[in-house]
């Protein structure tokens, strides 16, 4: 008995998994979409990502003024911002947190090609459930894939952004005054890993900002593979 019926799981298994083949293969509005062809509607989502919001990030206060992706300071630097608030260097402290973020914009944008790279190198091995996953299924597929390799790519470019805009002398200035009050604990924090990680954690988001459009609004699918594929997500 028991044997028998471990015979019908089986068969029953097989069966469902033979029917969801020939289900995955059947044309949704009257043609045939390959796996190949939803990752391409994947990759062009990323892309449009990037052209669309990436490029915000980009321009003078594209994280300073942007909530979703304003990097505020570490938790060890938080009680140096709120020292020097206290002895008067309220506005060095303020400038500082603006430097930092202006660093990020001016990496972005010098670092916006290696996105648009890794976005096109990046292979979909299960496209179709990305794209019946939530929202922001792609942009996490992205991540996981590329965020290890992009972030030895982009902190040079943020150490390179550190300089061009100042923030490294304004930081090094704020810490050593810091260190300088007296029965404080010195701090030495790396504050170029800390931005790239969280330039690159806003990228991510507002790429995330523009897939959650693509798949919620019709009038943001532009091109003819976009409405295709994510019609098939629509259920239609």
């Amino acid at each position: 008995m028991k044997k028998a019926l471990a015979l019908i799981i089986i068969f029953c298994a097989t069966s469902c998994a033979e029917l969801q083949t020939i289900v995955d293969s059947l044309p949704q509005n009257g043609v045939a979409l390959t796996n190949d062809q939803i990752a391409g509607g994947l990759r062009q989502a990323l892309d449009k990502g990037i052209d669309q919001q990436v490029s915000k990030l980009t321009q003078k206060n594209g994280f300073y003024r942007n909530e979703l992706v304003k990097i505020l300071l570490p938790e060890e630097l938080q009680k140096v911002d709120n020292a020097l608030r206290k002895i008067g260097l309220g506005d060095l402290a303020d400038e500082g947190l603006k430097l930092m973020n202006r660093a990020a914009e001016d990496a972005v944008k010098e670092a916006t090609p290696i996105f648009v790279n890794a976005v096109k190198e990046i292979t979909f091995a299960d496209a179709r459930n990305i794209l019946l996953g939530a929202d922001d299924a792609a942009t996490n597929y992205l991540s996981y894939k590329t965020k290890g390799e992009l972030y030895t790519k982009f902190y040079p470019q943020i150490e390179s952004s550190f300089a061009k805009v100042g923030a490294d002398k304004i930081w090094e200035n704020l810490i050593q005054r810091y260190n300088s009050i007296p029965l404080t604990e010195n701090v030495n924090t790396n504050l170029t890993d800390y931005v790239t990680k969280e330039a690159l954690q806003g990228v991510y988001t507002m790429i995330a900002v523009e897939e959650k459009q693509i798949r919620t609004n019709i009038n943001e699918r532009t091109t003819d593979l976009l409405k295709r594929v994510f019609a098939l997500q629509d259920g239609q």
